[in-house]
């Protein structure tokens, strides 16, 4: 018997010892991180509603009941008892029985009424069908990428739970080192940004922290074929955690799969949809430029499938010897710093990710409170010395003028913004200004994947800021559903209709103009100097953004894949430039040193990572003289031994 299955069985014998003589455990099983346990009277489990949370304070572990398949009441009978229970309010769109595990879930409009307080109503479903109940949200705004994941994790429903098992008895296997280390190296995003990964190194575990390409540069990829990491065998990574949903983290995580990687990605429920989101379209806008994509769809299909997602605080098991959790970041919607926990009580290191510190209008600030973190891994893309960001107020003042000036000289305003975070970011900013009259109401159109990203931020408002989510609660008051928003299905027909029509805002992607339909609204806008193309994200050395930024007004523009930017014509750009600093999903100076400064305790060590050289050097400087840590400016490739 292996040690696993002795750990099960010990497992089994305690939770019957605990358990009133009324409840018998049919079978104890590890999916995941969780130990789920059957059991042939979930109704008795349910009526006594502490018995879980008990189980699992005693047991340190999380814990989840399922009934025994044939003592289930029958789907037809339990769906009408099952909408007897939950308020009508609750907006009920979906009922979706799954035998093989008992589970019921239930999609509806407001899912904490059929939550209920503190999980009642959850309790009382059970208690009437003896089906545990899952709920999720229905979509406000339909959202073809949510749909599509949830329907694929149904179809893969049997496979996923092999994955899940597997996974858990990894997690949960026998110690088997003596020895004690823990080890950092950077495979890339060292005195860069972008194609941000890390491992994370015991004797027992080896964890990979992000994979991701790097804007304006598709072929300079992180150094995945050192030993530390795929070198030694994609089997030989115990688990990868997605900090957040950008394609500077994300793009490459498919790849890991295609080399024989069959582990889990711990992440975000929101940042495992948008993940698929963007690596769909990574791959689309690779066929169009004429380049060979690094991997296919199927391997984009088995990310989602390995995903485990953990909600923030969440303290959860990834392996013999560390304990993960997830806490917002800021930056974008589900992004998270990530803490390790490693051994019992030997060190414990924080990923930033990239974070925001201060509350934006879509998310509250990041969080820096953790029990201990003896080394923390900064990003550091505003850390220069002169990186200080104008605050929320005068950067909004700004864009209203300039969109007001625009307006004025009969223009039209195009932004080039990324679909996730900052698109969503100035809906919210426009849509205020236009209600309370500071900027005129005009059509505000929306191209490439921004209305997709909007509603997948609609599904998941309990990671927005606390006043955006009520708002959008409240389905009436929806700010991403207001009249002026108009959805550009990607025709050119439209675009072209857009151009010769009245004055507009266009919100579009690419956000650094590398491809996309932003080179298609160029072609249109670019030669009227009373248009304004107005820049409100971080533009990234090398890539076309950023060359517009500096001057350049000869722009290469091509027809190919909708606007690829490589090869093909140029373009004499006669419209005005601005840039409006402020939105970044990004912490500048400031912040990045308030969130070490607040920390409590402080760090010992800071690696001060995802920035250009001078930005990395300056921020490692500064936190070295102002809290006397030891700080670095790590190169790509290098490894740290901590402990």
């Amino acid at each position: 018997m292996s040690s696993v299955d002795q750990q099960l069985d010990d497992l089994r014998e305690e939770i019957t010892s605990e358990l009133p003589n009324d409840i018998t455990v049919s079978d104890v099983k590890y999916e995941g991180p969780e130990l789920v346990v059957y059991t042939r009277d979930p109704k008795r489990f349910a009526q006594k509603g502490d018995l879980i949370r008990q189980l699992a304070s005693k047991l340190r572990k999380r814990i989840t009941v399922r009934p025994d398949p044939d003592v289930l009441t029958k789907p037809g009978d339990a769906r009408e008892q099952i909408m007897n229970v939950i308020p009508d309010d609750a907006g009920v769109t979906d009922l979706d029985f799954h035998a093989d595990t008992g589970e019921v879930v239930i999609e509806a409009e407001k899912p904490g009424m059929v939550i209920g307080r503190h999980g009642s109503t959850l309790r009382e479903i059970t208690q009437k069908v003896g089906w545990t109940p899952e709920v999720v949200r229905t979509p406000p705004i339909e959202s073809s990428t949510v749909s599509n994941v949830r329907n694929f994790l149904k179809q893969e429903r049997d496979e996923r739970r092999d994955v899940l098992e597997r996974v858990g008895r990894q997690i949960h296997r026998e110690e088997m080192s003596d020895d004690e280390y823990v080890r950092i190296t950077t495979l890339g995003c060292c005195r860069e940004v972008g194609r941000a990964s890390f491992v994370l190194s015991t004797p027992e575990t080896r964890i990979l922290i992000d994979c991701g390409d790097k804007p304006g540069a598709p072929d300079e990829v992180p150094y995945l074929q050192v030993p530390e990491a795929l070198g030694a065998g994609a089997q030989n990574i115990d688990a990868v955690v997605l900090t957040h949903a950008h394609l500077d983290h994300s793009a490459l995580i498919p790849l890991l799969f295609k080399y024989g990687y069959d582990g889990p990605i711990y992440t975000t429920e929101p940042t495992r949809d948008l993940m698929g989101l963007l690596q769909l379209d990574y791959l689309d806008v690779a066929a169009k430029e004429g380049r060979a994509p690094p991997y296919d769809s199927e391997m984009v299909r088995e990310a989602i499938k390995h995903t485990i997602p953990l909600e923030y605080g969440d303290v959860t098991d990834i392996a013999p010897d560390v304990k993960l959790t997830l806490h917002n970041a800021g930056h974008i919607l589900g992004s998270a710093v990530s803490h390790f926990h490693i051994g019992d009580g030997l060190y414990n290191v924080a990923f930033s990710g990239d974070i925001h510190y201060d509350d934006t209008r879509l998310f509250n600030g990041a969080v820096n409170d953790f029990p201990r973190v003896e080394t923390l891994v900064l990003e550091s893309t505003y850390g220069g010395r002169n990186d200080y960001q104008t605050d929320q107020e005068d950067s909004e003042r700004k864009l209203k003028r300039v969109i007001n000036e625009t307006y004025e000289d009969d223009g039209k305003i195009l932004i080039p913004a990324f679909a996730v975070g900052r698109s969503q970011e100035m809906m919210l900013v426009i849509e205020e200004a236009m209600r309370s009259g500071d900027i005129p109401e005009m059509p505000v159109h929306l191209d490439g994947m921004i209305w997709e990203a909007t509603a997948i931020h609609s599904t998941y408002p309990e990671y927005l800021r606390d006043e955006l989510r009520d708002r959008i609660f409240h389905e009436d008051d929806n700010p991403f559903l207001a009249d002026q928003f108009n959805h550009i299905d990607g025709g050119e027909e439209e675009r072209r209709e857009v151009a010769d029509g009245e004055p507009c805002i266009v919100l579009s992607t690419s956000g650094m103009v590398e491809g996309g339909p932003i080179m298609s609204w160029l072609r249109h806008f670019g030669s009227d100097p009373d248009n304004t193309l107005t820049f409100v994200g971080y533009q990234a050395q090398g890539t076309l953004g950023s060359r517009i930024q500096s001057g350049w007004d000869e722009i290469p523009i091509s027809d190919r894949g909708n606007g690829g930017r490589r090869g093909g014509d140029t373009l004499t750009l006669k419209m005005d430039v601005e840039t409006v600093d402020g939105f970044s999903g990004h912490a500048d100076r400031q912040g990045l040193e308030n969130f070490v400064k607040t920390m409590n305790p402080r760090p010992e060590k800071v690696l001060c990572v995802h920035g250009d050289e001078s930005s990395v050097q300056d921020l490692s400087s500064a936190l070295y003289h102002d809290y006397n840590m030891r700080t670095f400016a790590p190169k790509n490739l290098e490894t740290f031994r901590f402990v």
